[in-house]
């Protein structure tokens, strides 16, 4: 590869790191949030996660709300991610704490995909995005299924809310 084709290579990779600052928040340039094992723990409590769960996990990431949903609750997971590198990495980490049997990782486009085998729904999404799915939630998931989201509010009747770690807890 000559230095042309270098030059206008990372061009394109510093273009599309500034466009994830400002594309639409559902789009899967947007920033990388992870959750960390702490949180993801206290928002399984809350939720009352047990070993009969399928916790879906909208915009997977590292899919660690899932590794730990899986590790300590015994739950299986289901985490749907587009975006082709953060999809591959949450494979590898899966792979690597053995829990392939237990967490299915589909890439997709979570407004696409059918989530009404989730028994509990774990969201880490801007406002915008967790209020435009909120249709597809009543019409897809059971009622009384547990909706966690980490940060943001939805317009939905809160039912718990843990202000330490920042956790919401809504029901469909």
């Amino acid at each position: 590869m000559d230095l042309l084709n270098v030059g206008i290579l990372l061009t394109i990779v510093i273009c599309l790191i500034l466009l994830s600052w400002i594309w639409p928040p559902d789009s899967p340039w947007t920033p990388n949030w992870k959750t960390s094992r702490k949180v993801a723990r206290a928002a399984f409590k809350l939720a009352k996660v047990s070993k009969k769960d399928i916790v879906y996990e909208l915009g997977s990431g590292s899919a660690m709300a899932l590794i730990v949903a899986a590790s300590e609750f015994g739950a299986k997971g289901v985490g749907i991610e587009i975006e082709p590198f953060r999809f591959l990495l949450s494979k590898l980490t899966v792979r690597r704490y053995g829990l392939n049997k237990n967490i299915k990782l589909k890439r997709g486009n979570f407004y696409k995909e059918d989530l009404s085998s989730a028994t509990v729904l774990y969201l880490y999404l801007v406002p915008q995005t967790l209020n435009r799915l909120i249709p597809k939630f009543k019409k897809e998931l059971k009622k009384g299924t547990p909706v966690i989201s980490y940060k943001y509010e939805m317009n939905l009747p809160l039912k718990k809310f843990d202000r330490k770690n920042e956790l919401r807890l809504y029901e469909i």
